[in-house]
């Protein structure tokens, strides 16, 4: 297959152009947010039970407070963060982009795992499933993805910390590394990353496996399939090469549908399992009203969006001969 590089260069540009008012207007609406917020970043900064008096919390406020309206201080803070400088973490005590530098690769390692293996798996077992339409297998691989698409992430990841951490004690219950080691190695990441990356598998697999198996289905009713089979092609070329090239075209568009929920389920098991990833991060800036912070990840995070629906139209524009990248 040719990829036709300048129309993918273009649907790049354009991609990228529209992704900056959604950023601003997404990055305006925090600081809105923000000002509009009855909580105190002073007081938890210093802490809610500090006996602070009211001059120490003045002058911290107007040296962590920035001046004018929201509109004012998103602008200060967007002309900074073009500079490279994200601002300073309330809750973190730390430069926003140290915090997000520390734990990014640990949420892009474990969404990374997850992701694969949801899109590997969903597809195998949606391909079984089709293959015999209304047989135990099929009535089995359906029922679970309905069961598993209703299951908060939050409680697939307590379920497995009961079952693989508590009752048979085979896998570490949360963390990078074991009580007392500072040091990461190969053997501890691939231990403490099971738990976690299979319950953000599972919680994402439904959605793959009810796609793919709707859509392998629909393409083996279609006539160039029923043609193949009257003209005597084996039933597996049937099924690999016409069933399951057909039925995976729709499956293209989850990529991109898939992150924002993928990033909610990886908020969730990064709390539960205290893995140290952007999530967790997350978590922590919400209750601390840690904005700058706040402000970033909220960036980040529609990047990330916008960076998966772009994957999506992309892979979809390069599998479908039919659709035409340049009216994407």
């Amino acid at each position: 297959m040719t990829v036709p590089w300048p129309a993918v260069a273009r649907l790049v540009g354009r991609r990228a152009l529209a992704a900056v008012p959604v950023l601003v207007v997404v990055t305006l609406g925090m600081f809105a947010v923000a000002a509009a917020s009855p909580f105190d970043p002073v007081r938890r900064y210093v802490g809610e039970s500090s006996g602070a008096s009211q001059e120490t919390l003045d002058a911290l406020r107007e040296n962590l407070s920035p001046d004018g309206t929201f509109v004012e201080q998103w602008w200060s803070w967007l002309t900074s963060a073009l500079g490279g400088d994200l601002g300073q973490s309330l809750a973190l005590r730390q430069p926003v982009s140290q915090v997000i530098a520390e734990r990014i690769g640990w949420s892009l390692l474990l969404c990374a795992v997850a992701f694969v293996g949801s899109v590997l798996l969903g597809t195998a077992l949606g391909v079984l499933a089709a293959r015999r339409e209304g047989g135990w297998l099929d009535r089995t691989v359906t029922s679970l993805g309905y069961t598993l698409q209703a299951a908060p992430p939050f409680w697939l990841a307590l379920l497995a910390i009961w079952l693989f951490a508590l009752q048979l004690d085979v896998l570490p219950a949360g963390g990078l590394t074991e009580a007392g080691e500072d040091t990461v190695t190969s053997g501890g990441l691939l231990s403490h990353l099971a738990l976690p990356a299979a319950v953000l598998t599972v919680s994402q697999l439904p959605w793959f496996v009810l796609y793919v198996r709707q859509g392998v289905t629909d393409a083996l009713h279609e006539d160039p399939v029923r043609g193949a089979r009257a003209r005597g092609v084996s039933e597996r070329t049937v099924l690999l090469g016409h069933g399951l090239r057909s039925g995976l075209l729709p499956v293209l568009t989850l990529v991109g549908t898939r992150i924002p929920e993928l990033i909610t389920g990886a908020l969730l098991v990064e709390t539960v399992f205290s893995w140290p990833g952007i999530a967790s991060a997350t978590v922590r800036a919400a209750t601390a009203t840690d904005f700058p912070l706040l402000a970033a990840l909220t960036a980040l995070s529609a990047l990330a969006v916008l960076a998966g629906n772009l994957l999506a139209d992309l892979l979809y524009g390069l599998a479908d001969p039919r659709v035409d990248l340049n009216e994407m």
